[in-house]
C-alpha cells in the first residue's frame, strides 16, 4: 500500500509501485491468445503495454539517469513502437518478468542518486530525479489505465 505520509521519496516510490503493480495484475488471468489481442489501430494489446514498460524503465534508469551503455542495459530501452511489437517468445509470464526484472534494476540505480540530482535529457533539457519519479508515475498510470480499458473490452473484468 502507498504511505501516504512520510519522506518524500517513500511517497514517490511508493506511488510508481502501486501503479506498476496495477498494470501487472490487469493481465492476471489472461489467457495468451487474449493478452496479445488488438483492440485498437495501434500496436497496444495488454501484453505490449507490459513490454512497452520494461523499456521505458530502462530507458528512463539504465539508459539517461545511470548512462549506461547499450550492452549493460538488461534489454530494450528505448520507448516507442519497437517497443510494442511482440515477438513468439513473448509471454504473459515472460513480459511480466522481464518489466520486475526492469523495476528492480530501477529502484537500485535510483537509491543511488538524490532527488535534485540532474541528467540531461535532449527535450526537456536537465530533468531531477525528482521529475523522472513524476514522470514514470504519469506513464504507468496512463498504461495501468489503458490495461484496464482493454481488460473490460476483453472479459469485463472492471479494475479494483
Amino acid at each position: 500500500m502507498t504511505p501516504t505520509t512520510g519522506p518524500e521519496r517513500a511517497l514517490l516510490e511508493g506511488m510508481l509501485d502501486d501503479n506498476r503493480e496495477s498494470l501487472i495484475a490487469a493481465l492476471e488471468g489472461l489467457s495468451e491468445e487474449d493478452a496479445r489481442r488488438k483492440l485498437v489501430p495501434s500496436l497496444t494489446t495488454p501484453l505490449g503495454l507490459l513490454k512497452h514498460l520494461a523499456a521505458v524503465e530502462r530507458s528512463w534508469f539504465q539508459r539517461r539517469l545511470e548512462g549506461l551503455p547499450e550492452e549493460q542495459r538488461d534489454g530494450y530501452a528505448i520507448g516507442d513502437e519497437p517497443s510494442w511489437a511482440l515477438t513468439d517468445q513473448d509471454s504473459v509470464a515472460s513480459c511480466v518478468a522481464d518489466l520486475r526484472r526492469a523495476i528492480w534494476r530501477s529502484k537500485e540505480i535510483a537509491r543511488a542518486h538524490g532527488l535534485d540530482e540532474e541528467v540531461a535529457h535532449e527535450v526537456h533539457g536537465a530533468v531531477s530525479v525528482r521529475w523522472i519519479y513524476l514522470h514514470m508515475i504519469e506513464e504507468v498510470a496512463r498504461h495501468a489505465g489503458h490495461a484496464d480499458i482493454l481488460r473490460e473490452q476483453i472479459d469485463g473484468r472492471k479494475a479494483t
